[in-house]
């Protein structure tokens, strides 16, 4: 894996897609940084991290989305992937918050944005961009954030999680050729809060319960209505209140 270390940057995903655009990097070239200044979150959300503590990554996809259609597949995979290193780490109470923040006891640890170009021949070029809460202890205006040092009570070396990191993309993208079903139902089965009641919140700021039954092939979440029905909804069409 090419590794590429950077002091500090606005943000890692827009660097190497620049630097992808400009040159024939191989699959998974990885870059980190220890500072992010506009470091970016979901839909255009701000990703906050304290300088030198955490792990500021992108990782380079290619060929492995052919279509539109199949883009949420990786989305699953590096959050899939994720959540397996933080469990072989020993963090306990993992959980993927749809559709791919990782939480334990219901404390947000990783952010993770995929970033998606088209290129002329039809080809689609991805970006995984990973934020990962590793040794910052304060999260005073982060209520709902935590880090691996908070939770286990110990320091982690951030290069070495990701180099693991990228070899478990590696493992499980070489794996979706012939066992995509049961990486699916790995996902299934670590979505947070799946099965149970919860309250949730629409786009027009109007609260409902439900209860998650799963995620789409194409990546909404559906849930269960209190009428009975299953409605599908697309990222920041709808909020979990927890």
């Amino acid at each position: 894996m090419k590794l590429i270390k950077l002091d500090a940057i606005d943000s890692t995903n827009d660097f190497l897609k620049a630097l992808s655009s400009q040159d024939e990097l191989e699959n998974f070239t990885t870059v980190t940084a220890e500072n992010q200044t506009k470091g970016k979150g979901q839909m255009g959300g701000k990703w906050n991290s304290e300088v030198g503590k955490n792990l500021i990554m992108s990782v380079l996809v290619k060929d492995f989305l052919f279509g539109l259609e199949e883009v949420f597949n990786l989305s699953l995979v590096v959050s899939l992937s994720v959540a397996e290193v933080l469990k072989s780490l020993n963090i306990p109470e993992i959980c993927i918050k749809w559709p791919n923040d990782i939480l334990s006891y219901n404390k947000k640890l990783v952010g993770i944005l995929i970033e998606n170009t088209i290129k002329s021949d039809g080809r689609i070029v991805s970006v995984a961009g990973i934020g990962m809460n590793v040794n910052q202890t304060d999260f005073y205006e982060l209520p709902n954030a935590s880090s691996l040092a908070v939770i286990s009570g110990k320091s982690f070396d951030k290069e070495k999680i990701a180099v693991i990191v990228v070899e478990k993309i590696k493992e499980n993208i070489q794996l979706w050729q012939t066992s995509s079903q049961d990486l699916w139902n790995n996902y299934y089965n670590s979505l947070f809060k799946k099965g149970v009641p919860i309250a949730f919140r629409d786009k027009n700021d109007q609260d409902f319960m439900g209860i998650i039954q799963g995620v789409s092939p194409i990546g909404k979440l559906q849930v269960l209505l209190e009428d009975d029905a299953v409605a599908e909804f697309e990222i920041k069409e709808v909020k979990m209140l927890y």
